[in-house]
C-alpha cells in the first residue's frame, strides 16, 4: 500500500498533467467551457425549486439555498462516480502502450472533480450570501467535511473503474444506483421528513452524513456533527485500501481486457 504513495510522488507531474487534462476535457469544444460548472447545478436547482417549492409547496425556509447546499456536493459525488467508470477503458490504449502506476487514472478523476467542486461551492457562498443567511464561522469546517467525500470517492472509484473494465454493463447499473441513492439522501427533502421506520435507509447511506454536515455549516450556521464525520474518514480510508487490492489485482489484466 506504501507503494502507492512512492508511486504518486514518483509520477506527480504526470499526475499534475493528468488532473489538467481531465479538467479540460470535460469542456472540450464547449463554448461556455468553465462556465458549465456554475450554470449546471443552478439549472438543476432552478428545476427542482419549481418542482418541489412552488408546484409541491414545500414548506422549507429558504428552499432554494437548503436544495443548493445539499445539490451541489451530491452533483461532485455522482458526477465523479460516473466519469471513473469509464476513466480506465477510455484510456485503454495509453494503458496499452505506457507504463505508468495505473491508479493515477481514477485519483486524477477524482481530484479534477474536487477542482471543479471547489469552483462550483462559490454559487453556495452566493446563495447563503444573497439569500440573508450569510457566512458562519463553522465554513472552517468545509475542508473537513471535503476530506471525508475526498477519501470515500477515491476508494470507489478504485474499486468501480477496475471492474468495469471487466465488466462493461456494469456502468450502465452504476447509473441506476445513482439514482435511486439521490432519493435515498436528504437532498429534495430533510431527513425530519422522513417516518422513523424508513429513517434506517438514510442511516446506511454515507452521503447522508456528509450532505448534513454541508447543509450544517452552510444553510443552518451550524456545529456540524464530528463523529460521524471522523467515522467517515476512518471508514473511507478501509474502503481505500480494499480499493486499492482490488485495482491493483485487476489492473494486471487491463491490457488483455482492452
Amino acid at each position: 500500500m506504501l507503494d502507492v504513495f512512492k508511486n504518486l510522488y514518483n509520477y506527480r507531474e504526470l499526475l499534475k498533467t493528468s488532473v489538467k487534462k481531465e479538467i479540460r476535457g470535460k469542456y472540450k469544444n464547449s463554448f461556455l467551457g468553465v462556465l458549465w460548472s456554475f450554470l449546471n447545478p443552478l439549472l438543476q436547482i432552478g428545476v427542482y425549486a419549481l418542482i418541489f417549492q412552488m408546484i409541491l409547496k414545500n414548506p422549507k425556509e429558504n428552499y432554494a439555498i437548503f436544495l443548493c447546499c445539499a445539490l451541489i456536493p451530491w452533483t461532485f459525488f455522482s458526477t465523479t462516480i460516473s466519469r471513473a467508470a469509464f476513466n480506465c477503458v477510455e484510456n485503454g490504449n495509453i494503458l496499452k502502450k505506457v507504463y505508468f502506476p495505473r491508479e493515477i487514472l481514477p485519483i486524477s478523476v477524482v481530484t479534477s472533480e474536487v477542482v471543479n467542486f471547489l469552483i462550483s461551492t462559490i454559487i453556495i457562498l452566493a446563495f447563503v450570501t444573497l439569500g440573508g443567511i450569510g457566512i458562519s464561522k463553522y465554513i472552517i469546517f468545509y475542508p473537513l467535511i471535503l476530506l471525508a467525500q475526498y477519501i470515500l470517492l477515491i476508494g470507489i472509484s478504485f474499486i468501480i473503474s477496475s471492474i468495469c473494465v471487466y465488466l462493461r454493463d456494469l456502468q450502465h447499473f452504476i447509473g441506476i444506483f445513482l439514482q435511486l441513492m439521490f432519493y435515498a439522501t436528504p437532498i429534495v427533502y430533510s431527513v425530519d421528513a422522513i417516518p422513523d421506520n424508513f429513517k434506517w435507509i438514510l442511516q446506511i447511506n454515507p452521503m447522508t452524513y456528509i450532505i448534513e454536515a454541508y447543509r450544517n455549516i452552510f444553510y443552518e450556521k451550524a456545529m456540524p456533527d464530528l463523529q460521524p464525520i471522523l467515522i467517515m474518514i476512518l471508514i473511507s480510508l478501509g474502503i481505500c485500501v480494499v480499493g486499492y487490492l482490488i485495482f491493483n489485482k485487476l489492473q494486471k489484466g487491463f491490457a488483455e481486457q482492452l
